[in-house]
């Protein structure tokens, strides 16, 4: 819930509740969403909430989850669903950002997934499960892809070792294109 502030002399107008913990979460912003830059929140106690608030927008929450440093918001809406409210450290104090992906990608948009081929080894072959309607493709990494069933997370059948996976997506080391020996 996003409500209007109703203290004048503060810069930051609107008040935003999240609904985490027994209480919630209660703070004050200068937007009523992120979407050119991350908002700076400013964390307020939960009785500051005023008993009948003007609210300037009200929208369903399909999840509230806090994640380590974060709190990730996804709101039942089409468009702006996902956002991020950040606990960080400037200056030597304590800031929360609020920040949407958008928002996250403008601010650092040089950050990609390396297409450089690993060191030492000639030939990566990347099994992705045949069951999988849209697998990964990686489509720019200097990788050959496969498509079987995979079993159990661990060893495949023909016993080969893999090297880690994602999902249905594993990945097994050929240097010189031979497979593994156990």
């Amino acid at each position: 819930m996003i409500a209007r502030n109703p203290d004048p002399d503060s810069r930051l107008p609107y008040l935003l509740r999240v609904p985490l913990g027994a209480a919630g979460l209660v703070f004050r912003t200068s937007g009523t969403w992120p979407r050119t830059s991350a908002l700076y929140c400013h964390p307020v106690p939960v009785e500051e909430w005023p008993a009948s608030p003007e609210l300037v927008e009200q929208v369903p929450l399909r999840s509230c989850t806090r994640r380590g440093a974060a709190i990730d918001l996804i709101l039942d809406r089409g468009r702006e669903t996902r956002s991020q409210l950040v606990f960080t450290t400037a200056r030597g104090r304590e800031v929360v950002f609020w920040q949407s992906a958008r928002t996250r990608k403008q601010a650092r948009p040089a950050v990609r997934t390396p297409t450089a081929r690993a060191a030492g080894i000639a030939g990566l072959e990347i099994v992705v499960d045949a069951h999988e309607q849209y697998p990964y493709r990686f489509a720019k990494q200097q990788v050959s892809t496969v498509r079987r069933a995979v079993a159990v997370r661990g060893l495949r059948p023909g016993r080969r070792r893999q090297a880690g996976g994602v999902g249905g997506t594993q990945v097994a080391a050929r240097p010189g294109g031979q497979p593994h020996r156990r």
